[in-house]
């Protein structure tokens, strides 16, 4: 019998010891060697000269629109897209119909990606008025990333506008919950600002101010409650700017499009620019690209939230707010690695380190003896356009179509098993639930 199932060969292994040309070990769906390796001591080699290997890359936030809006996504394609962009594993969000707010919506979605989707994944449960009571259970249940809150932007039982139901939700829980955080209120009052026909009124509409506001009263809501929060896609300067005084409290996801894109995108792109929290000004932009050098954004998500070409075809604001993302994030980032941006080991750390860190990820986001062997393999040099036609999503569409990049994903691997490689899908669904070590403790 063979000492290791695979050996990746050769590659410069990017890990908490820097980057170094090395060999991977592969037992059991673990790294159980790091160093030179014998090929004849494995059953397969995979030669990955030239190439960079990542501890595989986790999309903390998709919509995957299952069940219920499958006509826009489900789990299998989302994934796909996912394991086609080099993303071997997500945290999907609540907002599906039904709503993921109870123990049975939940495990229903847990027995549809079983096996199904082609990435591993976790799944939020939504936290409303009604589940407070539950909540303390839901959160730990096998597969749960934790809570999700909406402050804006939502509608029905999800919408949590209020101080007093995000300082109810606070108190009930233990771990790290994540929000969208707008002002509704504001939102609300601000709607007559919104132009029929022009999605540049988008961002007037969802001023900095709206995102301001919420993420102030976030922060004093949980160092009321001595509770761990997670603010999603910041979009503006001011944020990371007051952020940085309350990192002992909050943690900070920032988006690809919101680095890469700035005003103009509504010119070229109209609604397929739409998103909440929208896509600002180059200040802003250049706002959020200072917390990313600063160390006050964590970590990376692409809030892929997809939606038809006949759904943002629609005239603005009847147009729904989302664009495609998890397939781009890879080579979208690592153009900026390229361009002098952000550092490789940065890169890294936003996508692997740092969601195992904030989030107690068991066994993955680093490249080290006992963990998952989840990697993302690069070719740094490599040169694409990205087309609407790569993008697996069942929507079908990038908002950067035409996009010349430097960096591309080569290789998918997910606990050892090479699920694509150069943009060709080789191994069956077998997407399992992540754990969490907060999930696996036993409450005292």
């Amino acid at each position: 019998m063979a000492q290791y199932d695979v050996i990746f060969k050769d590659g410069t292994v990017v890990n908490q010891d820097g980057a170094h040309v090395t060999d991977i070990g592969v037992r059991n769906e673990r790294i159980v060697a790091l160093g030179s390796l014998d090929p004849s001591a494995a059953d397969k080699v995979v030669d990955c000269k030239g190439l960079h290997i990542l501890p595989g890359v986790i999309d903390t936030q998709v919509h995957f629109r299952e069940p219920g809006l499958e006509q826009k996504e489900d789990l299998q394609s989302g994934s796909l897209s996912a394991v086609m962009g080099g993303v071997t594993g997500v945290f999907e969000m609540p907002n599906t119909n039904p709503l993921t707010i109870t123990a049975e919506t939940f495990n229903d979605k847990i027995r549809r990606a079983t096996n199904r989707m082609h990435c591993d994944f976790a799944f939020y449960i939504g936290g409303t008025h009604d589940n407070v009571a539950e909540l303390p259970e839901l959160e730990r249940l096998p597969g749960c990333a934790g809570v999700k809150v909406f402050m804006g932007s939502s509608t029905g039982s999800l919408l949590v506008s209020d101080d007093a139901g995000v300082k109810a939700i606070l108190t009930a829980i233990r771990r790290r919950a994540a929000f969208h955080s707008e002002d509704e209120y504001r939102l609300e009052d601000r709607k007559p600002l919104r132009v029929p026909n022009d999605p540049s009124s988008h961002p007037v509409w969802r001023d900095p101010e709206a995102a301001l506001m919420s993420t102030r009263r976030l922060v004093r809501l949980a160092r009321e409650t001595g509770k761990r929060i997670h603010v999603l896609h910041i979009s503006t300067a001011e944020e990371m700017v007051f952020l940085a005084d309350h990192k002992d409290v909050a943690s900070v996801e920032v988006t690809p499009h919101h680095l890469t894109l700035d005003e103009t995108a509504y010119t070229r792109l109209g609604t397929y620019a739409q998103m909440n929290p929208p896509v600002r000004d180059a200040a802003h932009r250049a706002g959020i690209w200072a917390g990313v050098d600063n160390g006050v954004a964590d970590i990376l998500g692409s809030d892929h939230a997809p939606h038809t070409r006949e759904e943002k075809d629609k005239p603005y604001p009847s147009s729904p707010s989302g664009m495609t993302g998890v397939q781009t994030l890879v080579p979208i980032m690592l153009d900026h690695v390229n361009a002098g941006r952000m550092s490789l080991a940065r890169f890294v750390d936003m996508t692997s380190a740092g969601p195992n860190r904030l989030f107690g990820i068991a066994n993955k986001g680093r490249i080290a003896v006992g963990y998952d062997a989840d990697l993302t393999i690069v070719d740094l040099k490599r040169e694409e356009t990205i087309r609407d036609e790569w993008v697996a999503s069942r929507a079908g569409w990038t908002p950067y179509d035409g996009v010349k990049v430097t960096g591309w994903p080569v290789g998918t691997i997910i606990r050892g098993r090479t699920v694509m490689w150069e943009n060709e899908l080789l191994a069956a669904s077998t997407g399992q639930p992540m754990r969490f070590l907060e999930t696996l403790e036993p409450v005292a």
